[in-house]
């Protein structure tokens, strides 16, 4: 392997991958593990974590544990980190705020619980779970943080106040941790997926009773230049040079995955 190549190696790294039981947290921490990064994830029910336990290791990857934690409960977060550091032997490399949900309701029907909701977990959480690795990045001199942004990071959309409101305060999160802790080595970066074919957005993409597409599936396909949604795989490139020495210039930065829709305006009707 060539110094370039090596230069994107995870070997003998700890990454915590926040809600790495499917979809985009899973393909980045499988992603990890195939360049060598030990993984600890977590999710909120044991059934979850079970079933995410038994798909990595279908997929050959040993070195991984996973916890019960909500990302919204700061002595859990510490109790959790705790318990990583304790089973692995060392701390955390590499944390990629992944955890998130999304509440599909017009701004006036929405209650303030339900936005609150999605803050807390988009949002607070990313700052309670960063907050937490920080200082031993800082004592080691060096440390990764991504934070799994948005388009909606740079737009807004009918149906997502709570969403967008939450995104677009993780992309400036990911900028001001940069600003304070980049003198210690400590790159935090945002990677902003476009429309993702996940489980939560399988209900965007689902056949209509005439067996047409979606129309909301129709609107992406036509508004993305490579006429497409992604899937969590086209994620894990930039995931990785994002974790990797590969990328220890780049700081405060949001990498967009969209397939080019934010490039782009859109064919005239």
């Amino acid at each position: 392997m060539n110094d370039n190549l090596k230069r994107f190696s995870l070997e003998g790294k700890l990454a915590w991958v926040t809600g790495a039981s499917y979809g985009i947290g899973y393909a980045i921490a499988l992603c990890y593990a195939k360049a060598g990064a030990k993984i600890a994830f977590n999710c909120r029910h044991q059934e979850g974590l079970d079933k995410a336990l038994a798909e990595y290791a279908k997929d050959g990857v040993t070195d991984v544990r996973g916890y019960i934690c909500d990302v919204t409960d700061e002595k859990q977060v510490y109790d959790t980190l705790s318990q990583i550091e304790k089973d692995f032997g060392q701390t955390v490399d590499i944390l990629v705020n992944n955890a998130g949900i999304i509440k599909r309701i017009p701004m006036t029907e929405m209650s303030a619980a339900d936005f609150r909701q999605v803050i807390d977990i988009d949002l607070t959480a990313a700052f309670i779970v960063s907050k937490a690795v920080l200082p031993a990045m800082i004592e080691k001199r060096k440390g990764k943080i991504i934070n799994i942004c948005s388009m909606m990071s740079e737009l807004g959309r009918e149906t997502v106040s709570a969403y967008a409101a939450a995104k677009g305060g993780l992309k400036m999160l990911t900028r001001n941790i940069c600003s304070e802790y980049g003198k210690y080595n400590i790159q935090c970066n945002g990677l902003g997926p476009g429309y993702i074919a996940t489980p939560q957005t399988a209900p965007l993409r689902e056949r209509q009773a005439d067996g047409s597409r979606h129309p909301f599936d129709s609107f992406i396909v036509a508004k993305t230049p490579a006429e497409r949604w992604g899937t969590p795989e086209d994620l894990s490139g930039p995931a990785l040079f994002l974790a990797s020495d590969a990328s220890d210039f780049v700081n405060g930065q949001v990498l967009y995955v969209d397939g080019g829709i934010l490039a782009y305006i859109g064919k005239q009707p």
